[in-house]
């Protein structure tokens, strides 16, 4: 089976142009100006005049919360919502039930997706203070890297930014790529009993930046940087939230040549404190949105390179856990679906270049981590594309969420943008609202040098 997308305007590399792209056997086989077949055969043609055809979205940072968390989310339904969102691989992380500790554990994930993904996928290897030498077990061309992103080190309490002791230790042996949460555990300890003692278990949701600060993110990821620079090892940061942090990263260095890297999220981009007295709970992440300084700190931040990358951390939980005081609240939300049209909100807003766009969710994350064959639109790479209708609003609504969780904090939102269809590996998995089902995903595979 063929297909040709014709008449498309293809976003890539920094160039927009129109040409026809032929796929087959999953790959994308021709790039030209006009394509014409003379073999006969059973060829799908795709008519895309007036669309934009871009490399599908690669989201480095997912929860999606199987196994064990199930009633939240899984495999097959979030993969389902990512590629409705034009996200065609994903990278997951450790905290699920049982937490990835060990290779066994890390690989029936694996399993599970091969039999459940829509879109491409790889599963970080999660951290703590009991298992750095099986950590250290990973093969590099198999598995995204080392987190401990959303795991707890030590007596329930504390992520390794607040362990330099031990993240010496990590950073002189690990030749994989180290992807760390970073805010210092004590002085957000600090902050929330002073406002429990203020206002007891109803603290106002926006007071949420004020305890998780710009201090508790600045002094951890400094202390972070001090200690990887030393061991010149690839180290990535998780969701950085303020400008002070992004103000620390290099943005000399072309993206191959760097070895500390940085992403931006979704919900930091959109969203400002200002948002909390409407939203409350629903944009309740850890590290907390902040103030519009830093949401505007971190798109300059993006556009001169200094942060690398978005992300969504999609963290999907039913909205009763989303309810309540602000203890019992769970931190964190859906995004996948909507990340990328989110995003082309602020092309629409003169904010930011379709082509950097691409750069940022798609080229640089498939350069970060090393991704084999995805990340551009090229002659042998596989076919992970979207197509894009950049002039036809549509309304995000309890009818069209995919989430298992079936809730968005960008519901009743009208985004100007619309994407068409999402191809995985040559085969349309989104096509106008219909999902196709099957099994489509494969395994990310990487280089092994990081």
């Amino acid at each position: 089976m063929k297909t040709i997308i014709r008449n498309a305007c293809i976003v890539n590399e920094g160039n927009r142009y129109v040409a026809d792209i032929l796929i087959s056997n999953e790959r994308i086989a021709k790039i030209d100006k006009s394509i014409h077949l003379s073999s006969l055969g059973s060829i799908t043609e795709i008519d895309a005049e007036g669309l934009y055809l871009l490399p599908g979205m690669i989201d480095d940072q997912v929860h999606f919360r199987e196994p064990g968390l199930t009633h939240k989310g899984n495999i097959y339904s979030e993969s389902r919502a990512a590629v409705a969102g034009g996200i065609t691989s994903f990278m997951e992380m450790p905290n699920t039930i049982p937490n990835t500790l060990t290779i066994e554990l890390l690989e029936e994930k694996y399993l599970i997706a091969s039999k459940t993904s829509i879109a491409n996928y790889s599963f970080f290897m999660g951290i703590n203070q009991s298992n750095v030498e099986e950590a250290l077990k990973i093969n590099n061309e198999n598995v995204c890297g080392i987190t401990d992103d959303g795991l707890y080190f030590n007596n329930d309490e504390g992520i390794l930014a607040n362990y330099p002791a031990f993240l010496e230790k990590l950073f002189s042996c690990s030749e994989s790529l180290v992807a760390l949460h970073s805010e210092d555990d004590g002085i957000i300890k600090n902050n929330t009993n002073f406002y429990r003692k203020k206002y007891g278990e109803n603290i106002p949701f926006e007071f949420h930046p004020i305890i998780r600060s710009e201090a508790a993110c600045l002094t951890a990821t400094e202390r972070v940087l001090e200690i990887a620079k030393k061991y010149n090892n690839r180290l990535h940061f998780f969701h950085i939230s303020t400008l002070a942090e992004a103000n620390l990263f290099d943005n000399k260095c072309a993206i191959r040549e760097k070895r500390i890297t940085a992403e931006a999220c979704v919900h930091h981009l959109w969203f400002s404190d200002k948002d909390y007295k409407q939203l409350g709970a629903k944009i309740k992440w850890n590290p907390a949105i902040k103030s519009p300084e830093d949401r505007n700190g971190l798109l300059a931040a993006l556009l001169d390179n200094s942060i690398d990358i978005i992300a969504t951390d999609h963290a999907p939980h039913t909205i009763v856990e989303k309810s309540g005081t602000y203890f019992k609240s769970m931190s964190g939300g859906p995004l996948v679906q909507h990340a990328l049209p989110a995003m082309l909100e602020l092309v629409y807003k003169g904010k930011i270049s379709l082509e950097k766009l691409v750069e940022i969710m798609s080229h640089h994350v498939a350069e970060i981590y090393r991704i084999k064959e995805r990340g551009y639109i090229r002659e042998g790479y596989y076919a992970d594309l979207v197509l894009l209708d950049l002039n036809t609003s549509w309304k995000v609504s309890s009818a069209n969420i995919l989430y298992k969780c079936q809730w968005s904090p960008f519901e009743n939102y009208c985004f100007k943008s619309k994407i068409v269809k999402t191809f995985v590996n040559g085969t349309i998995v989104y096509d106008n609202g219909i999902i196709n089902n099957n099994k489509i995903g494969k395994r990310l595979k990487f280089s092994k040098t990081r």
